[in-house]
């Protein structure tokens, strides 16, 4: 589907000489009595490279076909990619560790995800806003470090390291932001 790059989008897909660009960042401008000037960054989603573009507000692109399916993680391979079970078809596909890697340090094995397809092809993974996870890892607090706002480094059961405040400890439910990786606070 063609759309004017007036019409374009954060978070839409293009299609442009055989490669899915993601855009990441868009703004549109109109200076005074000047022509519209409009910037658009991309990541391309089969390598990973960022990149911009500045189209006249005239042009147009070509949209991706994405197609989103329910899927469990299973399991990551040893050379970094994670096995995938379609929920539905119970198919298995892997995920590029280059295309998993940002979202996976919040999935749990056995955790079910959306997975985006461009027609047979898994481009990546989507996850909801929060996640819940235990600390496995953390260091002790001393006492009188609390004057300021004082963090310090925890390991979550995933693996990924966040920051999180003195008073969590090991054991504890903690909710993480998957968009920006930061504690959102203690889990009920």
């Amino acid at each position: 589907m063609q759309v004017k790059a007036t019409e374009l989008r954060k978070g839409m897909v293009l299609e442009k000489d055989g490669e899915l660009l993601l855009i990441t960042d868009y703004s549109h401008s109109t200076p005074g009595n000047w022509r519209a000037i409009i910037h658009v960054k991309t990541r391309n989603l089969n390598t990973g490279q960022t990149g911009s573009l500045r189209p006249s507000s005239g042009e147009s692109f070509e949209t991706a076909f994405l197609d989103k399916k329910k899927a469990q993680y299973l399991y990551a391979e040893g050379n970094g990619d994670y096995v995938f079970m379609d929920q539905e078809t119970y198919d298995q596909f892997t995920i590029t560790k280059e295309q998993g890697e940002e979202k996976m340090g919040f999935v749990k094995e056995s955790d079910v995800v959306e997975v985006t397809f461009h027609g047979t092809t898994p481009i990546g993974i989507e996850l909801p806003t929060q996640v819940i996870l235990e600390v496995t890892e953390a260091e002790m607090a001393v006492k009188g470090n609390s004057a300021t706002n004082v963090k310090k480094e925890a390991v979550l059961e995933t693996g990924r390291k966040i920051k999180v405040p003195l008073h969590i400890n090991v054991g504890e439910m903690v909710k993480v932001n998957t968009d920006t990786g930061e504690f959102q606070g203690r889990a009920n």
